[in-house]
């Protein structure tokens, strides 16, 4: 039974969601979420039973000590509500958790529960996938849905994916059979520097997410965190001249498969973001107020967000794919990443490179899954969702 007590009337909320896991390539999507809920002091309002949804051998729960007594997280699903003023207020519901092991129609249908409840006007659903893209281009980011409708009105591709999926594609699903409207956001990280975390693809959802629901969002440090992370890794492919070579490849492909991008219409969409953000006003202004709220204590997942991230440590890896999407980890109890190597649901464009790709330095580290198994972008050749080794 769903209690929601103390959640006061939303204003045209929206749903914003990410899960840890096989959809999560570089922490990039359940790091955007915690984001906006650090950024607008989200409120937990409600958690779901872990017992009845995971693993704990798969996902262990965490013991830790506060003031001498020592409490157990558990890993689970919590749901936090935050207000947006400004001119336009409006409400965020953002669910963020772990992809679950098992019963993941109950888990859906316990969702659009809370959903139904809170009067959900949009779901948006993020993910992330590993793919052939170089890290100092813009991270490319598709937007996705099922309904036809949708796809029309607001400028998004209809998916026609096939093959094995996440927990992400599935509660899309669940949410287009329920009449909710749903949308898929994939950010795709290079595979050759997938360790979390990636704030360059964080970056890239939230401006993503923010032309869609036309909210401004404030970055925070996020805008440097992804600088320093781009710098890094140049300084990397700069002291290995078959990795530099290897992405100067992935640059040449990328602008040739997007020149025709390069149009009156794309330039005309990067200039209104620019507008809207200079016209944000000063610090702390930007993407409105968020409710003081009353700073109550509440439960939350154990900390693990960075202010900087660490340098990414390419190494040869000895599980990278051929190209072809057939590719599996190598990384023992590591979880497999979404691969961006077949046709699939959130998957931008891409140079066919299928051929030569195994000539090509892998510099991925060896506990990294390499190009493994995706949920909408790419098709696993092996895994299977919720299965252990996976998740």
């Amino acid at each position: 039974m769903i209690e929601l007590e103390g959640v006061p009337e939303l204003i045209d909320p929206v749903m914003v969601a990410a899960f840890e896991g096989w959809n999560d390539a570089g922490d990039a999507a359940s790091t955007a979420v915690a984001h906006l809920d650090k950024e607008w002091k989200g409120e937990v309002f409600a958690a779901l039973d872990a017992e009845d949804y995971y693993d704990f051998q798969v996902n262990r729960p965490t013991v830790w000590l506060d003031g001498g007594v020592r409490k157990i997280t558990w890993p689970t699903t919590r749901l936090s509500v935050v207000r947006v003023g400004g001119d336009k207020p409006r409400d965020l519901v953002l669910v963020r958790g772990i992809e679950p092991s098992m019963r993941w129609r109950s888990f859906c249908n316990e969702l659009l529960g809370f959903a139904h409840e809170l009067g959900v006007e949009l779901v948006v659903i993020m993910g992330a996938l590993l793919g052939d893209t170089p890290h100092t281009r813009p991270v490319p980011v598709s937007g996705v849905t099922s309904d036809p409708d949708l796809a029309r009105t607001m400028d998004l591709e209809e998916t026609k994916y096939e093959g094995p999926t996440g927990i992400v594609g599935i509660l899309q699903e669940a949410c287009t059979h329920a009449g909710v409207p749903a949308v898929s956001l994939w950010a795709a990280v290079p595979h050759y520097v997938s360790q979390p975390p990636n704030p360059k693809a964080t970056l890239a959802l939230l401006n993503r997410l923010e032309d869609l629901i036309d909210l401004r969002i404030p970055l925070g440090e996020l805008t440097e965190d992804a600088r320093a992370w781009q710098l890094g890794v140049d300084q990397l492919a700069a002291e290995d001249s078959e990795v530099a070579e290897y992405v100067q490849s992935l640059e040449e492909a990328r602008d040739t498969a997007e020149l025709p991008e390069a149009s009156g219409e794309a330039i005309a969409r990067e200039f209104e973001r620019y507008l809207r953000r200079r016209d944000g006003g000063g610090p702390g202004q930007v993407g409105g107020v968020a409710s003081e709220g009353e700073g109550a204590a509440y439960l939350r997942d154990a900390p693990s967000e960075r202010t900087r991230p660490p340098k990414p440590q390419p190494r040869p890896d000895t599980g990278a794919e051929s190209g072809t999407g057939t590719g599996t980890g190598t990384g023992t109890g590591s979880t497999a990443r979404p691969a961006a190597d077949d046709k699939a649901e959130g998957k931008p464009d891409k140079p066919d490179k299928a051929e030569d790709k195994t000539d090509k330095p892998d510099p991925a580290s060896t506990d990294d899954p390499g190009t493994a198994p995706s949920d909408e972008p790419g098709t696993p050749p092996d895994a299977e969702p919720g299965d252990s080794s996976e998740d």
